[in-house]
């Protein structure tokens, strides 16, 4: 099946600036991504869990998506427009930037970025599984390794197939991973549903399922429900860029309250700058 609908964004956007974003993200192979102004991607709709593949483009305002597979593609559609952040209505995001300098800056630097998520809070969880106590280039090779072997299409395998296999993983990940599905199963990781709640009592929910310790709910409802008012605590990398750009006193907490209702973003734009300093310094 096939389903096409066009959605207008309101407040800043650009899809060009976002899908660098988006192929930038670890994990690098979140979209497999082609030549061309389209951002594409695979993945698995939370509705029933069934493999779904995306085309989305702009033409000013408005998004236009084309999508495909044998679920529910309304419900997908829906899942698409909140992991790329385009149903949030931002049109008071540029007075973020009026009352914080920082932020305008960041604004004009990185302009009409929409901070991108993971496909699902699932998805975010599954990985925050993986990623532990491992570098991120080799908890990358383990999430490709479950896609090639065990996904659809490339989309990254559902709950219901994870849940039954037996992976030979690091440590308890295998274990941490069969949690992760069942409680998306249950509907305990469902992104509208996180998404809906006071951030604060979103982690704590998370934080319910086996092997999801703080920093792991952070990720899953700030980069997984993509929740655009959170603030994040566990990155030491944003704590270090508040320092430089802010001073040695100021404190992440403090900084933020200019930043309501836009916490996560103005946070991500501030990391998306200091990862480009770094890149420029180093050369890579």
């Amino acid at each position: 099946m096939e389903h096409r609908v066009s959605v207008e964004v309101s407040g800043p956007w650009s899809l060009a600036t976002s899908k660098i974003f988006w192929e930038g993200f670890a994990p690098a192979s979140l979209a497999e991504q082609q030549d061309g102004a389209a951002l594409q991607t695979v993945f698995v709709n939370e509705s029933d869990w069934s493999q779904t593949t995306a085309s989305i483009s702009q033409q000013g305002q408005t998004a236009h998506l084309e999508l495909s597979g044998s679920g529910d593609l309304e419900a997908a559609a829906d899942q698409v427009c909140r992991f790329l952040a385009i149903d949030i209505d931002a049109t008071g995001w540029p007075e973020v930037g009026e009352r914080d300098p920082v932020i305008a800056q960041a604004q004009k630097d990185v302009h009409g970025l929409r901070p991108c998520g993971f496909h699902s809070p699932y998805e975010a969880a599954a990985w925050s599984v993986l990623s532990q106590r491992v570098r991120i280039t080799q908890a990358a090779v383990l999430r490709e390794r479950l896609i090639e072997r065990h996904g659809e299409r490339g989309a990254f395998p559902g709950p219901s197939v994870l849940r039954g296999l037996d992976l030979d993983l690091p440590g308890r990940k295998a274990e941490y991973l069969h949690a992760v599905a069942e409680a998306a199963l249950e509907g305990r990781l469902d992104g509208a549903r996180l998404r809906s709640v006071d951030p604060a009592e979103a982690m704590a929910s998370v934080r319910e399922v086996k092997g999801l310790g703080p920093f792991a709910a952070e990720l899953t409802v700030i980069r997984g429900a993509n929740a655009p008012d959170a603030l994040p605590t566990q990155e030491r990398r944003l704590s270090d860029e508040i320092t430089e750009r802010y001073g040695a006193e100021a404190t992440l907490r403090e900084v933020s309250e200019d930043w309501r209702p836009f916490r996560t973003w103005a946070s991500v734009y501030l990391r998306v700058l200091r990862e480009r300093r770094t890149h420029e310094i180093t050369g890579s």
